[in-house]
């Protein structure tokens, strides 16, 4: 009669770690600030930094809201990206040049299939990276968004573009 039990006990505290680890997925300690949005709530505002994997010379700071006790998060945030190292050619030749960009930074905002995102797009013709961050809901996504740019202007990565000499 106790087998039976405990093999149900165990099951039921795996699970419950399971949906624990879940939970936290999205917590992290890369916090670079956070602010209260006052004494009797449980939403604080959020900041993060993130150095681009494949652009070294790039920093970002994501702010998004965090809600300690609620399933989910609001899906408001914003982003500011700036040069802070050398960005290089050699650099720029590893990224997706597509028009959709790449996904380069992915945290979960709820238990379920919410998440906010950072996609990196590179503009040709202005020669800059663009930074946008949005959050997803599988079911039916956001229409929040935030956008930052770096331009290459000065950097190891400017291309020159031949002129146009008029006869």
């Amino acid at each position: 009669m106790l087998k039976p039990l405990s093999a149900k006990l165990k099951k039921i505290s795996l699970l419950s770690l399971l949906v624990s680890s879940v939970a936290l997925s999205g917590c992290s300690d890369d916090a670079s600030g956070k602010i209260s949005l006052g004494l009797f709530t449980t939403k604080d505002i959020k900041i993060n930094s993130f150095v681009d994997p494949a652009i070294s010379g790039v920093t970002c700071h994501v702010s998004h809201i965090e809600a300690v006790l609620d399933f989910s998060d609001p899906s408001d945030m914003g982003i500011a990206c700036r040069q802070t190292g050398d960005i290089t050619a050699t650099m720029l030749a590893t990224i997706d040049t597509s028009k959709s960009g790449e996904v380069i930074f992915k945290k979960s905002k709820s238990i379920l299939f919410k998440s906010l995102k950072i996609r990196r797009i590179y503009d040709a013709d202005s020669q800059s990276l663009l930074y946008v961050s949005y959050s997803t809901k599988e079911i039916n996504g956001s229409y929040k968004h935030s956008l930052s740019t770096v331009p290459l202007w000065a950097t190891k990565a400017w291309q020159v573009k031949p002129t146009k000499h008029s006869k």
